[in-house]
């Protein structure tokens, strides 16, 4: 029975390669000559220090497009509020793998709505889809596309 899965990852190799670009990028820029900035990469989580919020802004932007660049999706984002100091701002940036079960279930909600001749199931982080015909399950495909997860979704998996 073909069938394939509905995930969402990212590749953490273009990531840190993007984060140290764009600290390259930091240290040759003008507007952060002299100050105390810098990206760092830990745990599927990227935490930008900064002397101010402004430079946190700054640098977000810098990191967005050293990772559009990479090709990989800015929905994957999902940053915290900036938590400034006297002397120092800092941001987490977390990175969002994986289908959260909510996410999840509004899929396989979706999918069934949909009247498509396709099961779906949660399995973990991913959804399985299944389906009698290769057809229907790019059907399935097609209807996922449509809406906005809120995440990066890949199809992956596909089996006859």
């Amino acid at each position: 029975m073909p069938s394939f899965d509905v995930v969402s990852e990212i590749d953490l190799q273009e990531v840190r390669n993007a984060v140290d670009q764009a600290n390259r990028e930091i240290g040759t820029r003008f507007d952060f000559k002299g100050v105390d900035a810098s990206f760092t990469l830990t745990d599927g989580k990227i935490l930008m220090t900064g002397e101010q919020e402004f430079h946190l802004q700054q640098m977000m932007d810098i990191l967005r497009q050293k990772l559009v660049k990479r090709k990989i999706d800015l929905a994957c984002l999902d940053p915290a509020e900036p938590v400034s100091t006297l002397n120092a701002a800092r941001q987490e940036v977390a990175l969002k793998q994986g289908v959260d079960t909510d996410t999840a279930k509004r899929m396989v909600k979706a999918i069934k709505s949909g009247k498509l001749k396709v099961q779906a199931q949660i399995q973990g982080d991913q959804v399985r889809v299944t389906g009698k015909k290769r057809d229907d399950l790019q059907e399935a495909i097609a209807h996922l596309r449509e809406e906005d997860w809120g995440l990066p979704v890949q199809f992956t998996n596909f089996r006859d």
